[in-house]
């Protein structure tokens, strides 16, 4: 009997990967054009895949994909250095059947992927450039600093209240807490009854430091023109300021992605889940998918705009009519993420009444 050869050739097809990403190894499923499947668990490493493709499937053009998580984009990075045309998706876009939600495995999570990237079903998230990531990290990095900040503060209010300590009268509105005169008088505590309110005081002095060094970091870092020209058009949205406009910029990325204003209030996370079936139709409460950095720093400034312009004002007066505070300032939001969305597409400043939403 004739051996079979192993000079066989892909050219031209389709190779579909899906790739379930751990940190030491990765869960590979691959399916041709023809619905051939092969399975394996390999090294996490793009170099180690794409010798099996050449060896296996020469010729063929390869398309991959993961689900986002913890390795961020650089499995992306490596994967489309080596040629391979990949896309990361949400892990909640991939179609799911009620058998693999309940036999779930690395092996089924990778026939899924794959699977669904053959019939046309994924689509993939925005991909950040190198300097857009870097950017993005560096202003998460306040975000972290900011929490641990407060965490600190909580700390010595709770020290202060095991102890009995009551500072309300010394110091009665909130501008006086946390100033200098107030960490003076909590080192004055901590000398003659607390001592152990030193530690939460120098702990929260070392991250107040970080914090302001950040900040100022930042700054500096947007006087770059690239930055500094989107960061005035932001500011001259009323209640947007500098750290509101830097998170926008580090998270958006290229604005031009966004088709109209729905598709950018969605990936803020500001739109309502619905519920339609017949002549009855529902509105529930706001999406769970959503961007926290943007939705937090998008709701805190509303609070702010309706306090400095009068559209908005008037609008969160009569939203208060017909229904509660908090529902109110989620529809200020919506016609903020809109004006946002306008002087960046149209890199004009706003004006009140030319571009008023």
């Amino acid at each position: 009997m004739r051996a079979q050869g192993n000079n066989f050739s892909f050219n031209g097809q389709s190779i579909y990967i899906g790739i379930d990403v751990h940190k030491k190894s990765w869960s590979v499923d691959i399916i041709t054009q023809s619905g051939y499947r092969e399975h394996f668990t390999q090294e996490s490493k793009a170099e180690v895949l794409l010798s099996h493709l050449q060896k296996r499937y020469k010729g063929g053009n390869y398309y991959s994909v993961y689900e986002s998580g913890f390795t961020g984009f650089s499995t992306h990075y490596s994967l489309v250095n080596l040629g391979i045309n990949n896309i990361i998706v949400n892990a909640a876009d991939v179609p799911i059947s009620q058998k693999e939600m309940l036999h779930k495995s690395d092996k089924v999570d990778a026939k899924r992927l794959a699977s669904s990237l053959k019939a046309g079903k994924l689509q993939g998230i925005y991909i950040f450039d190198k300097e857009e990531l870097a950017f993005r990290e560096m202003v998460r990095v306040r975000s972290t600093l900011v929490k641990e900040n407060t965490r600190c503060k909580n700390r010595i209010q709770s020290c202060l209240f095991r102890q009995g300590i009551d500072l309300s009268n010394e110091f009665p509105t909130g501008q006086s807490h946390w100033s200098a005169r107030f960490i003076d008088r909590l080192k004055e505590i901590a000398a003659s009854s607390c001592p152990s309110l030193s530690y939460y005081i120098d702990s929260y002095l070392r991250e107040r430091e970080a914090l302001v060094n950040h900040t100022k970091d930042l700054r500096n870092f947007c006087k770059e023109e690239k930055y500094a020209q989107k960061i005035d058009l932001l500011m001259s949205i009323p209640g947007i300021g500098f750290i509101t406009s830097i998170v926008f910029l580090s998270e958006i990325g290229n604005i031009d992605r966004f088709k109209n204003e729905r598709s950018f209030a969605s990936f803020i996370g500001i739109v309502p889940t619905c519920h339609d079936s017949g002549e009855k139709k529902t509105n529930g409460e706001m999406t769970f998918r959503t961007n926290k950095y943007l939705s937090r720093c998008l709701i805190e400034s509303s609070w702010v705009a309706i306090r400095t312009d009068f559209a908005l004002a008037a609008c969160y007066g009569e939203l208060c009519k017909r229904m509660n505070s908090n529902d109110a300032i989620i529809r200020i939001a919506r016609k903020l993420s809109n004006r946002i969305l306008a002087v960046l597409k149209k890199k004009e400043k706003y004006e009140f009444g030319k571009n008023n939403q």
